[in-house]
């Protein structure tokens, strides 16, 4: 399929993947991103080293770092931009996402409208 990446990077992290990937122990080759029913507002962000693809996984590279995406994730992902954002009291992946309806106060959930399947055929799924 032609068209754009499923979901991209900032430089920030880019640089972070690659960073802890290079640190892993084992054959890590990049992290793999997923999202997770749970929290106030009904979904969450789940982020984990990759030490190999898994069945469906679609494999984003961006910027020279690696990110591969839970195929039960795609959908609620098309579009997203991963950053890593780093302040006073916290370094943290965040994800700016198009198909995000609401976010909880405490900034740990969020609420996700997949796209339909339509709308996939625009990206490289």
């Amino acid at each position: 399929m032609a068209g754009r990446p499923v979901m991209d990077l900032t430089d920030a992290a880019a640089t972070r993947v690659k960073t802890l990937v290079d640190k892993a122990a084992g054959a890590a080759i990049g992290l793999r991103v997923g999202v997770r029913n749970g929290g106030c507002a009904g979904m969450s962000y789940t982020v984990e080293m990759a030490d190999a693809p898994r069945p469906g996984e679609i494999l984003v590279e961006d910027k020279g770092a690696k990110v591969l995406i839970d195929p039960k994730a795609v959908l609620f992902l098309i579009g997203a931009r991963m950053d890593f954002e780093t302040t006073k009291m916290s370094a943290t992946f965040t994800f700016k996402n198009p198909n995000e309806t609401a976010s909880c106060g405490c900034g740990e959930s969020v609420a996700i409208t997949p796209v339909s399947e339509e709308a996939l055929s625009q990206f490289n799924a």
